[in-house]
């Protein structure tokens, strides 16, 4: 007479019960992570970001990610700041929006934040409007993987203040108006390299979305409670002009894709990475591979693509 599994069970040592258990538990909790994952990234429901106020405020908005991220908002009925350095861009960009909804309002301010931030000039054009939500979208890293010492004074202080200085300027400038009103969202875009161990090569564009990482989660912890939702975006690779040595792939989204994906996400947690494939990637590496491996494949990737100079050749 053959025993049903409940008999089988009842005959077996402790110690195989405990193994039976565990793995059971181990796979009960691994389905149950699949369902929050699939949930999480496709089902469920982005926040109305009309609550947040009815105008957006996003730096960069001319190309890549910031101009797609200008034409979801625009789609959703928000009205939108453009911040920019390029008046013909920015009056490109307007006119491509007006095409996308007729009914948008949008300004249009013009500041190089790679130089002196004229913050005055962004507080007088948001003063008479309900703005709701702030992207601290433009970034600047070195066009061709280089070492530290070939970056140059120039290039490092601009890329220290369009990354690090004007997203903290900008949010201090912005935020008071927030905590009036008790709502809002500042979303930071940050990178994907912050949530590597190493990212050789762009070490102080990588610096700066490390600080805007934990500036983001500090403000998150500060503000929360206030009605303000604070945000860090990390892309992983995303095909615009700063990475344009990749094309899309099924790891690299296009801005459109991406976009689409962070506007899902703005009002839950305090970092995230929209893209699904993105969030992919960064489990199938921090699971099967070491930190100490993972930062010699970057650090061969990267260098196998990256221009030999003269002071390279010195080395």
């Amino acid at each position: 007479m053959e025993l049903s599994t409940f008999d089988s069970l009842r005959y077996q040592s402790p110690f195989v019960l405990l193994a039976i258990s565990l793995g059971a538990t181990s796979a009960l909790r691994f389905f149950l992570l699949v369902l929050k994952c699939l949930y999480v990234l496709f089902l469920r429901p982005s926040k109305n970001l009309a609550k947040y106020g009815r105008w957006a405020v996003i730096t960069g908005p001319t190309d890549g990610i910031g101009k797609e991220m200008a034409m979801e908002f625009a789609r959703k009925g928000l009205n939108l700041v453009l911040v920019g350095r390029n008046p013909e861009k920015l009056n490109k960009v307007s006119a491509e929006l007006r095409e996308v909804n007729s009914a948008v309002k949008l300004k249009t301010v013009v500041m190089d934040l790679s130089d002196e931030i004229q913050l005055r000039v962004l507080i007088d054009a948001v003063k008479d409007v309900d703005m709701g939500i702030l992207v601290n979208n433009a970034g600047l890293a070195n066009e061709d993987p280089v070492h530290f010492h070939q970056l140059g004074e120039d290039t490092t202080m601009k890329i220290v203040n369009v990354n690090l200085v004007a997203p903290t300027m900008i949010t201090a400038a912005l935020l008071p108006e927030m905590l009036r009103k008790g709502r809002g969202a500042i979303i930071n875009v940050g990178s994907g390299s912050t949530d590597l161990p190493s990212f050789p090569f762009y070490s102080v564009y990588a610096g700066t979305k490390g600080y805007i990482k934990q500036f983001s989660k500090n403000l998150h912890i500060e503000y929360k409670q206030r009605g303000i939702h604070v945000q860090c975006q990390t892309p992983n690779l995303v095909a615009t002009k700063m990475a344009s040595m990749f094309s899309c792939s099924f790891f690299v989204a296009t801005p459109s894709q991406y976009a689409s994906s962070a506007l899902q996400w703005i009002g839950y947690g305090w970092h995230c990475k929209p893209y699904w494939a993105h969030s992919l990637a960064d489990y199938l590496v921090g699971t099967f591979l070491t930190e100490n491996v993972i930062n010699w494949a970057t650090y061969r990737i990267i260098n196998n693509i990256k221009k030999s100079g003269p002071e390279d050749q010195k080395m």
